[in-house]
């Protein structure tokens, strides 16, 4: 029988109020309220709150405060990562980032989502799955490739991709995943053109 969070990683509607999850979510807040409160010179402390939040996390990475996600552990990140400050990742599936990549200030990342039927959303007997009421969730992945640089303020949503080499315009919301090697922008967010300094 699957854990809620086997369910939550395979896309499949999960229990949000498992004790399980419960305690991933507090771990993360309670780390990352400790890694917002440090100074921007204590490195040390803070490479050691990142790597006790992350799945795995490269080298030379600098993650700029205040910074939120939701379990910490579903987030992996390589070498020469920057994220700005008020960045929000909602990892109840995997967001995988790359080598490389640059994210500006206030972009927010989400694996989490909701059936768009409403009979399908709702939940009438709430005991059913025994979730906090009212709402059904499952979460599909996130991936950002190799030398991309997500612009401020844009929003990716669950199920999306970026593909290597890639820039993705300020303000954008990415519904769907973009081709390697593009410019994209907008709402929603649609290839430009192609980029062709490639690495």
């Amino acid at each position: 029988m699957k854990t809620e969070i086997q369910k939550c990683l395979d896309g499949e509607i999960f229990n949000t109020s498992d004790p399980e999850i419960r305690d991933l979510i507090k771990r993360a807040r309670d780390i990352t309220k400790e890694y917002n409160y440090l100074a921007s010179t204590d490195t040390v402390r803070k490479n050691f709150f990142l790597t006790e939040l992350f799945g795995s996390i490269g080298k030379n990475v600098s993650i700029d405060t205040p910074f939120y996600c939701d379990y910490g552990r579903h987030i992996t990140i390589g070498d020469n990562v920057i994220i700005n400050i008020n960045c929000t990742f909602v990892d109840c599936n995997r967001i995988d980032i790359g080598n490389n990549v640059l994210i500006a200030s206030n972009v927010q990342i989400y694996t989490a989502t909701h059936p768009v039927e409403t009979n399908e959303r709702l939940i009438e007997n709430w005991t059913e799955i025994n979730s906090n009421p009212f709402f059904r969730t499952y979460a599909l992945p996130v991936k950002i490739e190799d030398n991309v640089w997500i612009g401020g303020g844009v929003i990716i949503l669950p199920g999306v991709t970026i593909g290597k080499n890639s820039v993705i315009g300020a303000g954008s919301v990415v519904t769907r995943s973009i081709p390697e090697n593009s410019v994209a922008f907008g709402n929603p967010c649609k290839v430009i053109r192609e980029n062709n300094l490639t690495v």
